[in-house]
């Protein structure tokens, strides 16, 4: 099972598919978010990813206690969902701008819709693929209007279970949709190594027959190399150029280093994972002569008995394999023989 996104092949066979998510790190300045973008390729990003939604589309303007953010929310200084939404939107009216300038530089881009007027835009500007976060999996007018579009999906679990995933992949193939990847994604910010659960990975893959990867929302790089081997094809984080500076997102994302620092893990994990194979390599093979063989250990006149005594299993490998040291035992030697020398077929009688 495998497609493309970008003109690049995602699925078992192909190299770990690496998105860095702008989210509202672009602190409200489209220059900042065009700089973003040619960072994140300069950090080995395969794509960009931008999240699509107004405030107005994705809560109301209310403050009444149900849209409050709750205390010790990472985002709680922001007070009620709106106000939060409406600092760390990317505007409608930069999009044109950011797909063409992604495209110009040669890197993909696409966007998380979060109702059906960020649909049809995204649409508009022929987007290669859809995001749907982990908050939406239940919104299935939604997901079923993304699916519909024939795009490959990628679909968030962090706020779901098992049924929850079940009817949204069922959805996205209702509509003769195939191309779906499942993240696992753990929606706490930033997310603990212990509530990672990775093993999930291969598991979503398995049961729901379809790709999967990562979401990551843990700090540092340990979580995407051990999904790599874990059989992830799809790794997203948060990415910003410069931590010092303060945005939405910059608390639990990667900088330029850091997500550059990622991806050569990566792609280090995916050499190192190769292929099932048991043969030596050939850097192995040059190695070989370091095993053990049987080599005589005090000297021996011709017709002398071989005993436990006068043979060893010891470094180099040049002489016979140690499967054979009781089969030799009680033969004679057919020449005078000193410490050191080989235990060959030619010297036994």
């Amino acid at each position: 099972m495998s497609f493309q996104i970008g003109g690049k092949k995602i699925g078992p066979e192909s190299p770990c598919y690496i998105v860095a998510e702008l989210s509202g790190n672009h602190g409200g300045s489209i220059e900042s978010a065009l700089s973003l973008i040619k960072e994140a390729q300069e950090a080995g990003a395969d794509a960009v990813k931008l999240q699509t939604y107004t405030a107005d589309s994705i809560t109301l303007n209310s403050q009444k206690e149900d849209f409050k953010i709750p205390g010790g929310n990472p985002w709680s200084e922001n007070k009620y969902l709106y106000s939060l939404y409406d600092k760390a939107q990317t505007p409608f009216q930069w999009h044109a701008t950011l797909f063409e300038y992604a495209k110009k530089i040669g890197i993909t881009i696409f966007s998380s819709p979060f109702d059906p007027t960020a649909v049809e835009l995204l649409e508009s500007l022929n987007t290669p693929a859809y995001k749907i976060a982990s908050p939406e999996i239940t919104d299935i007018p939604l997901i079923k209007l993304i699916a519909s579009k024939g795009k490959p999906v990628i679909l968030s679990t962090g706020m779901s279970q098992k049924e929850d995933i079940d009817l949204a992949v069922k959805t996205i193939r209702s509509q003769n949709n195939d191309q779906i990847i499942l993240l696992k994604c753990t929606s706490s910010y930033p997310a603990k190594p212990e509530d990672m659960n990775l093993k999930t990975i291969p598991d979503l893959a398995k049961t729901f027959n379809c790709l999967s990867g990562l979401s990551d929302h843990s700090m540092g790089i340990v979580s995407p190399i051990a999904a790599v081997a874990l059989g992830a094809c799809f790794i997203e984080k948060h990415f910003i150029a410069d931590k010092t500076i303060e945005t939405v997102d910059s608390f639990f994302s990667l900088d330029k280093k850091e997500f550059s620092e990622m991806v050569i893990a990566v792609r280090q994990a995916e050499k190192s994972l190769g292929k099932i194979d048991y043969e030596p390599t050939e850097g192995v093979a040059g190695n070989l002569w370091v095993r053990r063989s049987l080599y005589f250990c005090r000297s021996l006149k011709r017709g002398d008995l071989i005993t436990k005594d006068s043979i060893r299993s010891v470094r180099p490998a040049h002489g016979l394999h140690p499967k054979h040291y009781e089969e030799i035992i009680g033969k004679t030697v057919n020449q005078d023989l000193s410490p050191g020398d080989r235990v060959t077929w030619d010297v036994i009688s």
